[in-house]
């Protein structure tokens, strides 16, 4: 048995339970492809998504979920203005140091079919998206150097920062008006760093109804994920199962003139070089 690369947690077809797989075809977009009815085949792992192996048993996929388990899942650690285009389309000076910001692992959700959950206090016409690079903490540390902060990194997959703006403006702080039920899906594929070496070599875009709206590169990120696993990890413990969101690009529909908000039955797409893409349908409580 061998450590896996593309790792999805999912419901199988052959007993409809929660099993952890490794994707047979690498290189196809499981996220488009669950969207568009496509079968999708994985060998079994067996054990946790940070001790598994791979067998060679293989099985069918009915739903795709979240790589991370909530259960699993301590701390949802978030950056704000870590793309430089996106803190010029803010007119905000670049951020001395990371800007912090946490979501409850009650915000997690699930890739399509799962949608975003638009509650009752957000349905105002001012719910935003932000596309970004998610990464998953794979072993716990403390006071991290920047030189071995990857080696920190159980894994790579992409993120939606669904944002309720009115709230957003109204307070200061962020985390309640980010951290509503359901405001952050992830997936659909975990992607380890034997396969992604540098994460910051990687193209991000966000795509509302078929329309391009954000165009990125993690290249551009003010703080390196080297900077962020080094910095956040001062004096803290940043435990296995830790979810980080790194920051978006340029594109939030705040800003877009005329502004762009998520709607019922809206589909927003995260794309991300490497990883492929995490589609969800927006839905209105």
């Amino acid at each position: 048995m061998s450590s896996w690369s593309h790792l999805v947690r999912f419901v199988a077809v052959e007993d409809s339970h929660i099993h952890l797989g490794q994707l047979v075809d690498t290189k196809r977009d499981v996220g488009k492809d669950s969207v568009n009815g496509v079968g999708i085949l994985v060998y079994l792992i067996e054990g946790s998504i940070f001790d598994g192996c791979v067998t060679d048993k293989i099985m069918h996929v009915k739903k795709i979920l979240s790589p991370v388990d909530p259960a699993q899942c301590n701390y949802i650690r978030c950056l704000g203005l870590n793309y430089t285009d996106h803190a010029n389309e803010a007119n905000l000076s670049l951020p001395k140091v990371p800007i912090l910001f946490t979501k409850p692992r009650s915000a997690l959700a699930d890739p399509y079919p799962a949608t975003i959950n638009i509650p009752k206090c957000a349905q105002d016409d001012t719910s935003d998206y932000e596309s970004e690079l998610c990464v998953v903490i794979g072993k716990t540390g403390r006071d991290i150097p920047e030189a071995e902060a990857l080696d920190y990194v159980l894994g790579y997959t992409a993120s939606n920062d669904v944002s309720a703006r009115a709230l957003q403006m109204a307070s200061a702080q962020w985390s309640f008006s980010k951290g509503l039920d359901g405001s952050c899906p992830i997936g659909p594929v975990l992607v380890s760093p034997s396969v992604i070496t540098d994460p910051q070599t990687l193209r991000i875009r966000g795509i509302h109804n078929g329309s391009v709206v954000q165009d990125g590169h993690t290249k551009d990120m003010i703080f390196s994920i080297k900077k962020q696993i080094s910095y956040l990890s001062q004096g803290t413990t940043l435990e296995a199962g830790t979810i980080l969101l790194t920051g978006t690009p340029a594109g939030i529909g705040y800003f877009r003139n005329p502004r762009l908000v998520l709607r019922d039955g809206d589909e927003f797409l995260v794309e991300i070089e490497g990883i492929g893409s995490l589609v969800n349908k927006v839905r209105h409580e």
